[in-house]
C-alpha cells in the first residue's frame, strides 16, 4: 500500500507524517486490497478554532472512498478520518461479499 501526504500552504512536520503513516498502516490490516491512500492537510483560517482539515482518498479495486474531517488538531482529524474510512471499507467489503 502506498501512502501519499500532501500539506497545502504549510510544511507538515516529520512527527505528523510519522503519525499519519502509522495510522494508515493499520488500515492495511483491515483491507489488503488498498493500493493507495492519499492525505491532504489544509489549514482553513489560521485565527479560528477547528481549522485543520484532513481529506483522505483511498483506492480500492473499482472504487474510490473519500473522507474529509475538520478538527482542532491534525492528529484528531486523522483519527476521525481513519475511523470513518474503516467504516466505509467495511461497507464496501460487505457489498462485495453479497455479490
Amino acid at each position: 500500500m502506498e501512502i501519499k501526504i500532501q500539506s497545502i500552504h504549510f510544511d507538515a512536520t516529520e512527527k505528523l507524517q510519522a503519525f499519519i503513516e502509522k495510522k494508515a498502516a493499520k488500515l492495511e490490516k483491515s483491507c489488503e486490497e488498498l493500493s493507495l491512500v492519499e492525505f491532504q492537510l489544509k489549514v482553513e483560517k489560521p485565527q479560528t478554532a477547528d481549522n485543520k482539515t484532513v481529506s483522505v482518498t483511498a483506492n480500492l479495486p473499482g472504487q474510490k472512498i473519500y473522507v474529509e474531517k475538520t478538527c482542532d488538531t491534525f492528529e484528531e482529524a486523522v483519527d476521525l478520518s481513519i475511523d470513518a474510512l474503516r467504516v466505509q471499507i467495511q461497507k464496501f467489503k460487505e457489498k462485495m461479499r453479497n455479490y
